[in-house]
C-alpha cells in the first residue's frame, strides 16, 4: 500500500478511534466492566518497570484475554497517574496499518496528540497482535534501542512464531510473558464461587502445609467438570450460547487459526492437514503415554516429521510434553516414551463432545486438568515416573516434582477421580514402592470427595479432593507460592 497524505489522515482517524482515553480519560466501558484476569497482578508490575530497557512480549493461545489484559493495564496506568495522552494503543492487525513500520505508527500517534517529534516525555506504547507486521522483531528491537523513555508492550496470538523470533532476535531486549488458559483458581473466581473454598492445613513432616478445602465438595466437583469442558477461555465461561456449541468457537478461533494460519511453515511444516489430524488424535488421547514409534504407526506420519509437529504444537501452547523418569526418578538415557497433555482440557471438548463425570475418559481429563495448573509455573521440573513393575505390568506415578539442583524427587502426587483408595490404600502399589525408594515419607493422593490421612507401614498418604488440589495448585502458581509438598 502506497503511503499517501490520504492514508496518513485515515491512519490518524483510526488512532483516535482506538485510543478513546486521549479524550475520555478512561478505557471503554465494554472493557472496564470485564473481570480482569488474575494474571494482571503479575503482568502490571513488569509493564511499570522502567529501569531495565526491555519491551514486554505478551504471548499465549488465542482467546485467553490478552487484548482485554492490555486494556486493563492501560486503565491501571491511568489510575496510577499516567497521563492518558502518554498511552498509545495500536492494533497491528488493522488492515489500514498494513506494511506501516512500528516507528511510523508511533510518530503518527504523537503527531495526532500534538506532541513534538523529539520530546523527552515518558510513554507507554501497546502493539496488539504484532505478528501481523513482517519483521516485527527487528522493528521492535530498534524502537527499544532508540527510545529510552518509552515502554513498549506487544502482544500476539501466533505464539509459536512470537516465541521463536523473540528468542532469536530479542535477546536482552524483550521480556516474554505467557498468559495461559484459565486456571481452575481463576475460573472459580470469575464465576463468583470463591466462597466455596476454605483455608485448611495438612500435617507434613512435623509442620503445617496450607491448602484450600471446600464447604461443598459436590458443588465444587460440578464446577470442576464444567471447567474441564468449558473453562479454558473467558468468553466460553460467560456465554451459554457458546457452550451450546463450543466446537464452533474453539475450533475456528483457536485451533484452526493456530494449525492453519499461524505460520507452521516457520517450523518447516508443509502439510497442515497432517498436522491437524495429528493434533486431533493427541487431543483425544490427552494424558496417554506415547512414543514416536507408536505415534507414527497410529497417525501415519513419519517420525522425523513428528518431532517438528510436536515442537510446533508445544510452542503454540496447545500441548505440553512431559518426560519420563524411572522408579528412582532418573531420566532414561534413551527417551523412548513420554506423555502429552493438552494445555487445557476444554480443547478436547471442542473437538469431540462435553465429558460427563461418569465417562470412561474422565480420569484422563481430570489428570489433564491437574497438569494444566502446573504448566504455567516457572522454575520447577515436573515429570512422571514409569517403569517395568513385572513382566506384564508397568509401575507409574502421575506427577513427580524434581529438585533441579539435587536432581532428586522432592514430592510425588497420584491423581485419582475416585473415593476407593482411602479405603484400599494398599492398591496404590506403584506409589508405595516409589516413595521409600526415593526417600519420600509423605505424598498426596487425590480423591473425588474425601479428605483423610492414611498412615501406612513406611509412608503417610494425604487424600484430598482433586478439585481442591487443582484449585490450590492454580492459586499457588499465580501467587508464586511454591511448596515442596506438591502444591
Amino acid at each position: 500500500m502506497e503511503y499517501t497524505e490520504l492514508l496518513e489522515r485515515q491512519i490518524i482517524g483510526r488512532l483516535r478511534v482506538d485510543n478513546p482515553w486521549w479524550t475520555e480519560g478512561e478505557i471503554p466501558a465494554y472493557y472496564k466492566e470485564m473481570t480482569p484476569r488474575l494474571y494482571l497482578d503479575m503482568f502490571y508490575p513488569l509493564v511499570k518497570e522502567n529501569e531495565v530497557k526491555r519491551a514486554m512480549i505478551l504471548m499465549g493461545p488465542r482467546r485467553v484475554g490478552k487484548t482485554v489484559m492490555l486494556y486493563h493495564t492501560i486503565q491501571r496506568l491511568i489510575e496510577d497517574g499516567v497521563s492518558p495522552q502518554n498511552i498509545i494503543y495500536i492494533s497491528v492487525e488493522t488492515p489500514i496499518y498494513n506494511k506501516i513500520y512500528l516507528e511510523q505508527l508511533f510518530y503518527l500517534s504523537k503527531q495526532t496528540l500534538g506532541k513534538k517529534e523529539n520530546d523527552q516525555e515518558d510513554y507507554y506504547v501497546f502493539f496488539d497482535e504484532i505478528q501481523y507486521l513482517k519483521d516485527w522483531e527487528v522493528n521492535l528491537k530498534s524502537l527499544v534501542d532508540t527510545y529510552k523513555n518509552v515502554k513498549f508492550v506487544s502482544s500476539g496470538s501466533a505464539a509459536a512464531e512470537l516465541k521463536k523470533r523473540s528468542d532469536e532476535s530479542g535477546a536482552g531486549r524483550f521480556t516474554d510473558f505467557s498468559l495461559p488458559p484459565l486456571t481452575f483458581y481463576e475460573y472459580i473466581h470469575l464465576k463468583g464461587y470463591e466462597h466455596l473454598m476454605i483455608p485448611q492445613t495438612m500435617e507434613w513432616e512435623g509442620g503445617k502445609v496450607p491448602y484450600q478445602g471446600t464447604v461443598d465438595v459436590d458443588k465444587l466437583n460440578a464446577l470442576f467438570v464444567d471447567y474441564i469442558n468449558y473453562g479454558g477461555y473467558p468468553e466460553v465461561v460467560f456465554s451459554e450460547k457458546i457452550q451450546e456449541n463450543p466446537g464452533q468457537f474453539i475450533r475456528h478461533d483457536i485451533i484452526d487459526k493456530v494449525l492453519l494460519r499461524d505460520l507452521p511453515s516457520l517450523y518447516g511444516i508443509q502439510d497442515v492437514q497432517e498436522l491437524n489430524s495429528l493434533f486431533t488424535m493427541i487431543a483425544y488421547h490427552s494424558g496417554a503415554q506415547f512414543s514416536f514409534e507408536s505415534l507414527s504407526k497410529e497417525s501415519g506420519v513419519r517420525k522425523d516429521l513428528l518431532r517438528k509437529y510436536i515442537a510446533y504444537l508445544e510452542a503454540a501452547f496447545l500441548i505440553k510434553v512431559v518426560h519420563r523418569t524411572d522408579d528412582t526418578a532418573k531420566r532414561y538415557q534413551r527417551e523412548v516414551s513420554f506423555k502429552i497433555y493438552l494445555t487445557n482440557p476444554s480443547l478436547r471438548c471442542a473437538l469431540f463432545q462435553p465429558i460427563r463425570e461418569t465417562d470412561e475418559k474422565i480420569g484422563d481429563m481430570v489428570e489433564t486438568a491437574v497438569y494444566a495448573q502446573w504448566i504455567p509455573r516457572q522454575g520447577i521440573d515436573i515429570s512422571y515416573a514409569n517403569w517395568r513393575l513385572s513382566n506384564r505390568e508397568q509401575g507409574e506415578v502421575d506427577i513427580v516434582g524434581i529438585d533441579i539442583a539435587r536432581q532428586k524427587p522432592q514430592w510425588a502426587v497420584e491423581v485419582k477421580w475416585s473415593d476407593r483408595y482411602p479405603d484400599y490404600p494398599g492398591e496404590l502399589v506403584s506409589l508405595l514402592g516409589f516413595m521409600p525408594k526415593n526417600g519420600l515419607e509423605e505424598a498426596i493422593v487425590t480423591s473425588k470427595t474425601r479428605t483423610i490421612d492414611k498412615q501406612m507401614e513406611q509412608v503417610l498418604l494425604h487424600f484430598i479432593p482433586v478439585a481442591c488440589y487443582a484449585y490450590t495448585v492454580g492459586e499457588n502458581t499465580l501467587k508464586h507460592v511454591y511448596d515442596y509438598a506438591g502444591l
